[in-house]
């Protein structure tokens, strides 16, 4: 394919297909190219880099978070990396909200008690869940989407936001006037715990049985994060012995999460296909903006978001 962009042609090769690349097909596909536009199926990588050559310049990734990419391989070779943070907060927000409903007040259990004959006559206690009036949520890793989740919330009358971070967010934090408390405060205190953190070496596997167990027994645990942050073997024991009362995940670890994996058979457990971001308003504006990126970036001007290494 080739067409033009201020007066030079830019000619491009895309894999059309929803499913991601083969690996071996794009190590082939990438020799001598100069941008690279991905996705988080796409490990760019020492290997890869080797593969496309000298004169790479520029990786657009269509996605906020950027463990998919080696970018200490990066910025060692010079490669500018745009990225699209911004365009898909509110849109994240809005599902972390959903799911932390659907997982706290039991819907997905409550349709399928509906529809396979479960519903009897009115019962006292049955299918009920915990609500946020009054309650105390916790967020962990505060930023654009963090707050964004906490200004949702905020109407359903929650009574306080904390939040734990590497350091203090003052200016975020006023926002939604969330207090800053230690992690293990942060799992003694909330009623809903949501994950908002990105994935890094410090974040790895950061929600454990350490933090499950300082957790209250009715508390929810929603990431739509990166499932790299969660001990999914310790979720799966903190749920299944109710040392929690629910986790609601729209990531894991692996992606796709195998359908005979231990988490599916629990109840109190949501798990959704990693959608945060898949409504057509922002999924539009993502690529454009890692088009954007990636032309900018091929002509040597400032990009709209570029990931300074």
């Amino acid at each position: 394919h080739i067409f033009s962009t201020c007066g030079k042609l830019v000619q491009f090769e895309m894999w059309d297909s929803d499913d991601p690349v083969p690996r071996v097909e794009l190590l082939k596909r990438v020799k001598g190219c100069e941008g690279i536009l991905c996705v988080l199926t796409e490990k760019i990588d020492a290997q890869l880099l080797n593969a496309a050559g000298p004169n790479l310049k520029v990786v657009s990734t269509m996605s906020v978070g950027f463990d998919h990419l080696s970018l200490d391989e990066l910025k060692k070779r010079g490669i500018r990396v745009g990225y699209t943070p911004d365009v898909l907060t509110d849109c994240v927000a809005e599902l972390t909200v959903a799911l932390l409903l659907a997982t706290s007040r039991r819907l997905i259990e409550a349709t399928h008690e509906a529809k396979t004959g479960g519903w009897g006559t009115w019962r006292t206690l049955w299918l009920c869940g915990h609500e946020l009036a009054n309650s105390t949520v916790g967020i962990l890793g505060l930023g654009r989407i963090g707050v964004a989740i906490a200004e949702r919330l905020k109407p359903f009358k929650v009574k306080k936001f904390i939040y734990t971070d590497v350091a203090l967010r003052p200016e975020l934090a006023n926002m939604i006037e969330a207090e800053y408390v230690s992690l293990d405060e942060l799992a003694k205190q909330s009623d809903f715990l949501a994950i908002c953190c990105a994935l890094t070496p410090e974040t790895y596997g950061i929600c454990n049985w350490n933090l499950f167990s300082k957790m209250k027994k009715n508390a929810i645990f929603i990431n739509t994060s990166r499932g790299g942050v969660v001990n999914q073997e310790d979720l799966y024991e903190a749920l299944s012995t109710g040392l929690i009362a629910g986790a609601g995940l729209d990531v894991t670890t692996p992606e796709p999460l195998p359908t005979h994996h231990p988490l599916f058979t629990l109840k109190n457990c949501v798990i959704l296909p990693h959608v945060a971001s898949a409504s057509y308003t922002t999924r539009n504006s993502m690529s454009a903006l890692a088009a954007n990126n990636l032309l900018a970036g091929l002509r040597g001007e400032p990009m709209p978001k570029e990931l300074k290494l």
